[in-house]
């Protein structure tokens, strides 16, 4: 390209004012299609966890197997990230240990628990309110401003969850749908408090390098987790389904879209990934509806607007 442009220069040829757009939206189109490639890879991991509580596996078989098959990913994914680099201090291992608990394992396990009783068109709803926890937790901590136009975002966004959560009550049992919610936001809970956390760490050790290492210890603790709550030998009574769909959730839902987004992120930035990551929840819903047979109504339809409208005001108003 620039030995084109260089030769076009030294023929004097008149200049388009076409050719800058297009080079700008031929430069931003593989972030664009990674970025919305790692959201819907994202959002297919509740479609296959729904998918394997068919053939009658628990949330503790489950997570274990996810995070058996994705632990050599990020064990490769944390050597590859740290080629080079001091190794870590002790207080490093802590951070850790602790972003692993908190970020992957409780957040995990969580809203593995709380798909067995909700859709999963509410569970990537509550998940979708992640940034809004972000800013409640970052002006907790460290006494961050909250401007008027994200409580604007924020409760817009919670009213779309409450009207979905409201008709999740009614085509399915009440106690059990209030567990799942709350077992999902829990998990978005968890998360947010990753993130506010990591920050000092990303810093120090690198995203991908802390990734690898914080998913590495969320691998083992659900692997220990299922060796002390279940007998080792129940997992070969396993389903074959589930096994292959826990591949896939370890792969194609998990590893792969955390290098597809943090590849978006570098080619078009954060805000636009961010903004690009507004497909997961639709996504979510359009699987849930054709693979799962889950309901599709005008109360999930009002909802899932009024949450990716909530979060688009809360995100300009931030600006």
């Amino acid at each position: 390209m620039r030995t084109s442009r260089a030769d076009f220069s030294e023929e004097k040829v008149p200049a388009t004012p076409a050719l800058p757009a297009q080079a700008a939206t031929k430069s931003i189109a593989p972030g664009l299609a990674l970025a919305s490639f790692g959201a819907i890879a994202f959002s297919g991991k509740a479609i296959i966890v729904k998918l394997a509580y068919r053939y009658g596996v628990d949330a503790v078989t489950l997570i274990m197997l996810r995070m058996l098959f994705a632990l050599p990913l990020f064990a490769v994914m944390a050597w590859w990230a740290g080629r080079g680099k001091p190794p870590l201090t002790k207080r490093d291992w802590l951070g850790v240990l602790g972003l692993g608990v908190t970020g992957y394992y409780l957040a995990s396990f969580l809203d593995f628990a709380g798909l067995a009783y909700i859709t999963a068109s509410l569970e990537r709803l509550i998940l979708y309110l992640n940034p809004t926890l972000v800013l409640l937790f970052g002006w907790l901590a460290y006494g961050r401003r909250i401007r008027g136009g994200q409580l604007l975002g924020m409760a817009i966004s919670y009213a779309g969850v409450m009207l979905v959560f409201g008709h999740e009550l009614q085509i399915g049992q009440s106690r059990a749908a209030a567990w799942g919610t709350l077992l999902v936001f829990l998990s978005a809970v968890s998360y947010a408090i990753y993130l506010v956390w990591s920050g000092e760490f990303v810093k120090r050790l690198g995203s991908l390098r802390l990734v690898g290492l914080a998913t590495s210890v969320a691998c083992l603790l659900c692997i220990g987790q299922y060796l002390v709550l279940r007998p080792v030998g129940a997992v070969f009574e396993l389903a074959p389904q589930v096994i292959w769909l826990s591949v896939l959730n370890a792969t194609l839902c998990t590893a792969v879209p955390v290098l597809a987004v943090m590849m978006a992120i570098e080619r078009i930035g954060a805000a636009v990934a961010a903004q690009t990551g507004m497909i997961g929840p639709m996504s979510t819903i359009l699987m849930g509806v054709v693979i799962l047979g889950e309901p599709f109504t005008a109360w999930i339809a009002a909802g899932t607007a009024l949450v990716i409208a909530g979060i688009f005001v809360f995100t300009r108003a931030g600006k």
